[in-house]
Formats: structure tokens, C-alpha cells, sequence
């Protein structure tokens, strides 16, 4: 990841992640129609999640709630989870998951034309078709998680 975060403003720094991916969608996907792009947009919402997991640990260290910040991600996702539990388990779970997606091998299906997708083989979910409709339902699942965290300040 390429944030420093540091300063203290990860949901600021998550929420231009956000306006990234609804450009990539409603601006780049029109005239592209590429599977780049939607690869594009997976990559963008895991690093929306990525700066909210490591900036709330980051928080809870300097509040002393936590001995040290993990330095592996998959480790991050379980102190927070153990740290909050249940606060933000759909988050790290929806986050998971599109790393999952975002790893995986694929096959490229109609690029350059509306029904624009891939298909990730992943070995736990299976097969998984991705394609303009299913990234942009990611996207407002992504709105929604965030809308949450700021509206409810959930820390």
C-alpha cells in the first residue's frame, strides 16, 4: 500500500479510494470495457479496507489497547476482530474475500464489450463471475460498510 498513515486520516484517505472506484466504474468501464479495469476496481476497494484495518489498529495502539500492530494483514484482520468483535467482521469479511477474488486466476469473457467480465477460480468460493453489475454491487456494499464506520463511529 502505498499510504502513510501516520497522519491519523485513514477514513479520509478510504473515502478517496471510494471516489477512485466510482470513477473507474461509471467513467473508465464506459469506454473501456476492459477486464483491467475491473481488476482496477478490486484493487481500490481493498485498499479502501486496507486503510481503515491498519489505521484503526494504529489508533488502538497508541490508545494502548494493543501491545503492537501486526505486520501481516491477514494477522491485522484477526487482532481486529478480536480486538471489536462483531464491529467489524463484515468489513474484514467483505475484505477478505475480494482479495480472495483479486488473487485468483481468471479467464477473461467478452472484453471490450458491455458484458465485460472474468472469472476468478478461487479455491474456497469456487468459480466467481465478475463483471460491471457485480463490481459496482461491490461498490455500494463498500459505501455502505463506510457510511457505517463514519456515521456510527464505530472504534
Amino acid at each position: 500500500m502505498i499510504y502513510d498513515l501516520e497522519e491519523g486520516d485513514y477514513l479520509g484517505q478510504a473515502r478517496e479510494e471510494l471516489k477512485r472506484v466510482d470513477h473507474l466504474i461509471f467513467v473508465s468501464l464506459k469506454y473501456t470495457r476492459t477486464v483491467d479495469v475491473l481488476k482496477s476496481v478490486l484493487t481500490r476497494l481493498i485498499n479502501c479496507f486496507e486503510c481503515i484495518i491498519i489505521g484503526v489498529l494504529n489508533d488502538a495502539y497508541e490508545q494502548k489497547k494493543i501491545k503492537e500492530v501486526p505486520p501481516a494483514i491477514i494477522k491485522k484482520c484477526s487482532a481486529l476482530k478480536e480486538l471489536y468483535p462483531g464491529k467489524y467482521d463484515e468489513m474484514v469479511n467483505f475484505f477478505i474475500f475480494l482479495r480472495k477474488v483479486s488473487k485468483a486466476e481468471y479467464e477473461k469473457l467478452s472484453e471490450y464489450r458491455r458484458p465485460v467480465a472474468f472469472i476468478a477460480h478461487t479455491e474456497d468460493e469456487g468459480n466467481i463471475d465478475v463483471n460491471i453489475d457485480v463490481v459496482t454491487e461491490y461498490y455500494r456494499k463498500a459505501q455502505k460498510i463506510m457510511e457505517e464506520i463514519i456515521e456510527k463511529k464505530i472504534t
